[in-house]
C-alpha cells in the first residue's frame, strides 16, 4: 500500500474500487482519480479525500493505473496516455473483451498489463474479479492486482484465453439473477401475493441458497434434490422449467455473451 494508484474514468465500478481500497487501509494520499466531468472529479475528491488529476498527470505520477472506461473509449484513452506511461508502470484494464495485447501494442515496450473482469457486486464488496496476466506481467503484478480487487470481493486467476467465458458467466452474471428475480416476482403477483412480499420472499430465498452453495461445499444437484420431494411441489416446477427449455436457454445465453465479448475484442462495436 506504499504505491500510488490512479483510477482513470472513475464511474460506478471505479468508485467501488476506490472506496474498497480506502476501507482496506489504503491511504487517500496514495490514490488519484480522473473523471471526464469536472463536477464528478470534485465529487470524488470531497467524498474520499483523494486528489483528482488529469489522465496525463495520473500516468506520470502513479505506480499503477486502473483503466475503468468503457471498451469503446479505451483506444482514445491509450492515445492520450501513451506518451506519459513509462514501461515500469502496471496497467490494469477493466474493459470487457479487450485483450492485453491491445494495450501492449499501444504502450511502451515491456509495459506490464493485467486484465480484470469484475462485476457490479463490487458496490457491496461481493464482487468476483477474474484476473489474467499479459505477456510482461509478473507474479508480483498479479499479487498487487489481487490486493486491490480483493478489497471489494473475491479474486480468481485464469489464463487470458478464458476471459471471454468468465465475462459471460461472472461479469454479466448478476444481470441473469436480476432477470430471474424479476420473473419470479411477477409469478408471485400472478399467484396472489403483493409485489413487496413476493420480492422479499424471492430475494431472501436467493440469499439463503447462495450462502448454502458457498458454505456447504455440496454440488448444486444435491442441494436441489434436498428440496425436491417425490410428487411434491418442487418437482412439478422443475418439470415445467425443463419442458420450457430453461436450462438450454441459459446455456445459449451465456454462449451469446461470450461471443459478444469476442466481437468486442476484434473491434466490432
Amino acid at each position: 500500500m506504499t504505491q500510488t494508484v490512479a483510477v482513470l474514468g472513475t464511474g460506478k465500478i471505479g468508485e467501488a474500487l476506490l472506496s474498497g481500497m480506502i476501507r482496506g487501509g489504503w491511504p487517500a494520499s496514495k490514490l488519484l482519480v480522473t473523471a471526464r466531468r469536472p463536477e464528478r472529479a470534485e465529487e470524488l475528491r470531497s467524498r474520499y479525500g483523494v486528489e483528482a488529476v488529469s489522465n496525463a498527470e495520473a500516468a506520470k505520477r502513479a505506480d499503477t493505473l486502473i483503466l475503468t472506461v468503457k471498451p469503446q473509449d479505451m483506444g482514445k484513452l491509450l492515445e492520450e496516455l501513451a506518451p506519459h506511461v513509462p514501461a515500469d508502470r502496471l496497467v490494469i484494464s477493466g474493459a470487457a473483451g479487450i485483450p492485453t495485447s491491445f494495450f501492449e501494442e499501444r504502450l511502451a515496450s515491456g509495459t506490464p498489463v493485467v486484465r480484470v473482469m469484475t462485476n457490479t457486486p463490487a458496490l457491496v464488496d461481493e464482487a468476483m474479479s477474474v484476473i489474467s496476466a499479459g505477456s510482461h506481467a509478473t507474479a508480483e503484478h498479479l499479487a498487487h492486482t489481487e490486493e486491490i480487487f480483493g478489497g471489494v470481493g473475491k479474486t480468481l486467476r485464469v489464463p487470458e484465453s478464458q476471459q471471454d467465458a468468465a465475462t459471460a458467466l461472472s461479469g454479466s452474471g448478476p444481470a441473469y439473477f436480476y432477470f430471474l428475480v424479476e420473473a419470479m416476482t411477477d409469478a408471485g403477483i400472478l399467484l396472489g401475493l403483493p409485489r413487496s412480499q413476493a420480492h422479499d420472499l424471492i430475494v431472501q430465498a436467493a440469499i439463503g441458497a447462495a450462502v448454502m452453495l458457498r458454505d456447504s461445499g455440496e454440488h448444486p444437484v444435491k442441494l436441489r434434490e434436498a428440496v425436491t420431494s417425490p410428487a411434491g411441489t418442487t418437482i412439478n416446477a422443475i418439470v415445467e422449467l425443463e419442458r420450457h427449455g430453461v436450462r438450454a436457454a441459459l446455456i445459449a445465453a451465456l454462449e451469446a455473451a461470450r461471443d459478444r465479448s469476442r466481437e468486442l475484442a476484434s473491434g466490432n462495436s
